[in-house]
């Protein structure tokens, strides 16, 4: 168990680590963070943190390491180049490729891949899902760190399942947008008010967090980016890769992956992955 003023080393200080290292701070806990951004080290000092010079320095005296990166290549080079105390207990909360962190446990056997959903706001309001994957003792020890931060932390199975969890969730949460923004093209197409068209679906079958949260903004074309369509379009990579090393086939997931993929050809990468209505709306000459 992780008792307050356990020390903490966080790496990856952007729009998700810094708020969730935050809370870990104003939990109690001595979190020191490592970023290549400074103006994300002064954010994490503002909060009470301390910042690192290099990330062998936030790993310096740490008794759990989290990293919170882009991709599996910045994965792999803070955890292959950096070397870790047996004892520290690494949890990676990346998004990444499920062999990536198979491979990381078999390299550093004390580590759990712990992928969040809930984006932006989830990391602010410390209401993320954490699925983890690796070895229930290592979940048990880093459980009271991970609810600082999330509401539903499940242990999911062995190291790599955490990041098949979070797979599946990017293809279903894919899906659901692409077909809340068809859904908008069509009552609006067909003179049909969108909002009370949504508003009725939100309370019936179709009911989801998507038309819960995001269908005023969808309709006010509002795509601030809270997870862009950028990092989705490499998620979806991670879930057709999945799919592959187990032979599935997950046709609609294709289907999913090509939309995303289109909005970025389509130069809408760095905005909200709500932005599909616009492929949509493209694709329809509606734009």
């Amino acid at each position: 168990m992780m008792p307050k003023g356990t020390k903490i080393a966080f790496v990856g200080l952007g729009i998700m680590g810094s708020p969730m290292a935050g809370h870990l701070v104003a939990a109690g806990h001595d979190v020191t963070g490592f970023d290549l951004s400074s103006a994300a080290l002064d954010r994490l000092e503002a909060q009470g943190g301390t910042a690192a010079h290099s990330v062998r320095d936030a790993f310096r005296g740490a008794e759990v390491v989290i990293t919170m990166l882009p991709n599996h290549p910045q994965v792999e080079d803070v955890v292959f180049t950096n070397e870790l105390d047996p004892g520290v207990l690494l949890v990676d909360m990346s998004t990444i490729r499920p062999s990536t962190s198979i491979a990381i446990a078999q390299r550093h056997p004390r580590s759990l891949d712990a992928p969040v959903s809930g984006g932006e706001t989830g990391a602010k309001q410390a209401s993320l899902s954490i699925m983890v994957g690796g070895e229930e003792a290592d979940f048990a020890a880093a459980k009271p760190v991970l609810e600082v931060v999330g509401k539903t932390i499940v242990h999911v199975g062995p190291h790599g399942a955490g990041q098949v969890v979070k797979a599946a969730n990017q293809l279903m949460v894919g899906g659901i947008y692409a077909l809340v923004a068809e859904a908008i093209v069509l009552l609006e197409a067909s003179g049909v008010d969108p909002k009370a068209g949504l508003d009725v679906l939100a309370g019936g079958l179709a009911a989801n967090r998507i038309l819960d949260l995001k269908r005023e903004s969808m309709i006010a074309r509002e795509f601030t980016p809270g997870f862009r369509i950028d990092l989705h379009h490499k998620d979806m990579g991670i879930a057709l890769d999945a799919a592959r090393q187990v032979d599935v086939a997950l046709p609609v997931t294709g289907q999913i992956a090509q939309l995303i993929a289109a909005g970025r050809a389509q130069g809408y990468g760095s905005l909200d992955h709500s932005a599909l209505l616009k492929v949509i709306e493209n694709f329809s000459g509606r734009s």
